[in-house]
């Protein structure tokens, strides 16, 4: 018997929440990024969450078997989500600066309405476009009211910071956005065909597949036993939050929305890092910090609070 797709708010609330712990996560996971190199944190990461979840990669009674087309998407997700999108990400703000990512981030949103309008041939209602433009405000205002934040331990050699290599970092960081914008998109396609808990393990195992051959190579000569305990326990939480919560909730939600509503609560990402900023790593927030919570929220809420009867309409079906 196929399940049913939650119902819209829940739908939210999944959404929201994934991004909130993808901020959450990336906000804490700086001590790992110190502690192992970043190939060996990322096939340590898709190992402990396939392991967490093996039972799910088992096909359900009522599920079709996949086509080729779902296979080549399924790659595609885990290619582009998963594996280039943390290539991209890690190595541009290594070359550019964690200013100009959090900027270049903000495009996301608009890039995941405009994909879903290309691909999906989803409708942009003027609402949705102005959700969009209150979370580039937004994530623009997190990012340009907080100081220059140094680089990441580990992820570069020479993390020099100079205009010759500073465009090719922008450019590695719009290819981020680019990845997580086709993310969006193309999990709404599986979630039309796969269920959360299937999809989530199937581009799980592909990241670990894809990562494999260069976590082998950083296991070489590693001491592991300089690794401090609690920094095997935070592994253990980045793994289980990236590899299977966030992802599982993410599907969830797009099996409802649409994903060019869904790529709005992409604005949680970088305010929830903020937020674990200032209550766990003991960050000030300032004025323009506190405008940024408020225009997301703002955008969130354009998003989802239904409109008036009359001239609103119930969101389509999934086919």
């Amino acid at each position: 018997m196929p399940h049913r797709p939650p119902s819209p708010w829940t739908a939210y609330a999944c959404l929201a929440l994934s991004m909130a712990l993808v901020g959450s996560y990336v906000a804490l996971s700086k001590p790992l990024v110190a502690a192992f190199p970043v190939f060996l944190l990322a096939w340590l990461r898709f190992g402990i969450g396939g392991l967490a979840m093996a039972h799910w990669l088992k096909k359900p009674a009522g599920e079709a078997p996949m086509t080729a087309q779902t296979r080549r998407l399924v790659f595609l997700e885990s290619f582009l989500g998963n594996f280039l999108f943390s290539i991209c990400m890690l190595f541009g703000v290594s070359l550019s600066s964690a200013v100009a990512a959090g900027v270049i981030m903000a495009a996301i949103p608009a890039t995941v309405a405009l994909l879903s309008w290309a691909f999906l041939r989803e409708r942009i209602s003027g609402r949705v476009w102005a959700a969009v433009a209150c979370a580039v405000l937004g994530i623009a205002l997190v990012s340009l009211s907080k100081g220059e934040l140094p680089n990441h331990a580990g992820i570069a050699p020479g993390p020099v910071l100079s205009s010759k290599n500073a465009w090719l970092g922008n450019l590695l960081l719009v290819g981020a956005v680019l990845c997580e914008a086709a993310y969006a998109v193309i999990g709404k396609k599986l979630t039309g065909v796969l269920s959360p808990k299937r999809i989530t393990a199937l581009i799980n195992l592909w990241g670990f597949a894809l990562v494999t051959p260069f976590g082998l190579w950083m296991v070489w000569g590693f001491k592991f036993a300089a690794v401090a305990p609690g920094s095997w326990l935070l592994l253990v939480f980045y793994a289980l939050a990236a590899s299977v919560w966030t992802v599982w909730l993410w599907m969830t939600g797009l099996k409802t929305v649409p994903a060019n509503r869904a790529g709005v609560f992409t604005v949680l990402l970088p305010v929830s890092a903020a937020a674990v900023g200032v209550l766990v790593l003991g960050e000030r927030l300032n004025g323009p910090q506190l405008g940024a919570f408020a225009m997301a929220l703002a955008g969130v809420l354009l998003a989802t609070v239904p409109q008036r009867a009359g001239r609103s309409r119930p969101p389509a079906p999934l086919r």
